[in-house]
């Protein structure tokens, strides 16, 4: 491995203990703001928390992004996460807008629309500074021995590709943030893996400078995300609030964006059909929980004839609940699967496919196990009866 070729991990982790550090020192200050400005969470039928609690939890992880990256274009080997593109830039913009909405939010509650509004315009921003698709490969329609499709997508196309991805992202972390911590370690295992993905990629290729721009964002907001858990973990003493969850969304689909949008796919064997499709697998394994709870709360509310944003109490961590876990354990129990899926898919594309396969079956049969023991224990007593 070359001299360019060598893993910046150490000045990762700097930058990401320095997201961690503001964000946690910071916390108590937005705490403050959010009780002065009344930007407060009064309980409501689906909520789980009994006492009014505060918003504005974002503004402090906005902040710790913001002092990680800002420290990284001081360092000589990070900088040139801002030299290669705007990315990094592009993500800090639309992620400080797309704050400032959610804490409109939680001040004044805006209606669904409002936000969607919004939401499309933060994505519009991360296109204008670069952000976005510009190549897609698909497992069907090869030639010349070749696995799949390589799709040049032109602006236009990796534009919209964006807003899908940043409303999809947005939405699903938003509608996952129901328990305390919940919405914050889910963000801190997706973006860890996220990162060490693009440490992956960044191995493989020997260094290219491309990879530094989507590790770079994974690490401050897996910073962020760390910071502020300790002030959110139940029993929490504020929430991130739409200005938190909203950000973490969109940081997500820019990472996203960054490391697989414009992948150099001629630099893998076109016949290697788990390296091809490495990109779709961490997206899938990474933000598997958010999207599944989005999309099966789109079904059911569209199938009672309801707006897919009307809100109700039928979350998978309201499931994990009603099973009888208590708060606590439905958080790790969800930290656990996000986890194992996560860096589980992470492993497909580093190391031996067929190896991490059975090791991740394992793991998912224990995860069920485990999540079903309080179905288990009550059954025996229900017979009893």
């Amino acid at each position: 491995m070359t001299e360019t070729a060598v893993l910046p991990i150490r000045e990762y982790l700097l930058v990401g203990l320095t997201a961690a550090a503001l964000t946690f020192l910071l916390t108590g200050v937005a705490r403050r703001v959010a009780m002065r400005l009344g930007a407060m969470a009064y309980p409501r039928a689906r909520d789980v928390h009994a006492q009014p609690m505060p918003y504005l939890g974002g503004l402090a992880m906005y902040a710790g992004v913001a002092g990680g990256m800002y420290l990284a274009h001081q360092l000589p080997v990070l900088r040139a996460a801002f030299e290669f593109s705007l990315d990094p830039i592009g993500v800090l913009i639309g992620g400080g807008v797309i704050v400032l909405i959610g804490a409109v939010d939680d001040r004044f509650e805006l209606d669904a629309w409002t936000k969607l509004a919004g939401q499309v315009m933060c994505a519009g921003i991360l296109v204008l500074f670069g952000v976005q698709w510009s190549t897609f490969w698909v497992p069907w329609g090869g030639s010349d021995g070749d696995v799949g499709t390589l799709f040049q997508l032109d602006q236009n196309q990796g534009g919209l590709l964006v807003v899908l991805l940043v409303v999809t992202m947005v939405n699903a972390m938003n509608f996952v943030d129901g328990l305390d911590g919940l919405a914050a370690g889910i963000g801190l295992v997706a973006a860890s893996a996220l990162c060490v993905f693009s440490l992956g990629l960044l191995a493989t290729t020997g260094g290219d400078v491309a990879t530094y721009p989507p590790a770079l964002i994974g690490a401050t907001l897996a910073g962020a995300c760390l910071g502020f858990l300790p002030h959110n973990f139940q029993p929490a003493k504020l929430f991130m609030g739409d200005s938190g969850s909203m950000f973490i969304g969109l940081m997500l689909a820019g990472a996203i964006t960054s490391a697989s949008g414009k992948m150099s796919y001629p630099q893998y064997n076109t016949t290697n059909i788990v390296a091809l499709l490495s990109p779709l697998i961490v997206v899938a394994g990474a933000l598997f929980l958010p999207l599944l709870d989005l999309l099966m709360a789109v079904i059911r509310r569209t199938r009672r004839g309801e707006s897919p944003f009307a809100a109700d109490k039928m979350h998978l961590h309201h499931r994990l609940l009603e099973i009888g876990h208590s708060q606590r354990r439905a958080v790790l129990l969800m930290y656990m699967w996000a986890g194992l899926l996560a860096f589980g898919t992470v492993a497909l594309t580093l190391f031996e496919a067929a190896a991490v396969f059975w090791i991740m079956l394992l793991g998912l049969l224990v995860g069920v196990l485990v999540s079903a023991v309080p179905r288990l224990r009550s059954r025996p007593k229900e017979a009893a009866k």
